[in-house]
């Protein structure tokens, strides 16, 4: 296609209904219906390409893709009009014309994310939370998340056989705070594994309930050995938060 534009696009998504952001076959994704939903608004084939895996049922309060279309003129990209093919759970916050060589995936400077765990029954938190019948040690959980933030090798809570070139990531923030409803775990590096968050998660609530101290929290990083960590928290209570580049 001549003449092209490179977009970004920020998004927005409850990722209940969805196997992730991805395309798969046989499964239901969020790119999949902003494909379909720019092809038909554009009148020509679009791919996105976006700003990193989500695991099936995570959420995103904030996420970039990006495709090339035809050149901006006025009502080319229409938000209202792309926001009325796509499904509620899925809202359209922008769409930026960038340079030509813009990648919504390789650009991304920091990726942050939350975790939500509540303690009390409640069905407008059902699967936006996770529920926790005991409440943990919060100033524990910090002592060991201040640890992880002095690794770089995070193969320890990475899904087992991903095909990445390396496990090193920068932990710019990892902090437990309480909330109106319970407590959330956020969290912000230049990228992250397939898993992580939710198996450091996993694994600093271990800590929280007492069943290991703040420091043996060395000696599973150090182990590299996903089977030395806790358990992956369930996808509910996961959202990307936040994702930003240098240009926007």
């Amino acid at each position: 296609m001549a003449n092209n534009q490179r977009y970004f696009i920020e998004l927005a998504y409850d990722g209940t209904s969805y196997h992730g952001w991805q395309v798969q076959q046989n499964a239901l994704s969020v790119q999949e219906l902003l494909n379909k939903a720019l092809s038909t608004l554009l009148r020509q084939p679009i791919e996105t390409i976006g700003c990193g895996r989500t695991d099936t049922g995570v959420h995103a309060k904030e996420y970039f893709a990006h495709f090339d279309g035809p050149q901006p003129t006025e009502g080319t990209v229409n938000l209202r009009g792309l926001n009325a093919l796509l499904p509620h759970d899925i809202a359209i916050k922008s769409i930026i014309p960038v340079h030509a060589d813009a990648h919504a995936r390789f650009d991304a400077t920091l990726r942050s994310y939350e975790y939500h765990i509540h303690f009390e029954k409640n069905p407008f938190l059902n699967g936006y939370s996770w529920l926790l019948r005991d409440r943990p040690n919060l100033e524990l959980m910090n002592k060991a998340a201040a640890i992880i933030m002095e690794y770089i090798d995070f193969s320890c809570f990475s899904k087992s056989n991903t095909q990445v070139k390396t496990n090193n990531c920068k932990i710019a923030k990892a902090v437990w705070e309480q909330t109106e409803n319970g407590i959330m775990f956020k969290i912000s590096a230049d990228r992250f594994l397939r898993n992580m968050v939710r198996a450091i998660v996993g694994t600093l609530l271990l800590v929280g309930k007492g069943e290991m101290q703040p420091e043996e929290i060395r000696d599973i990083i150090e182990s590299k050995n996903r089977s030395n960590a806790g358990m992956s928290v369930p996808a509910c209570g996961l959202y990307l938060t936040e994702v930003k580049y240098s240009y926007l």
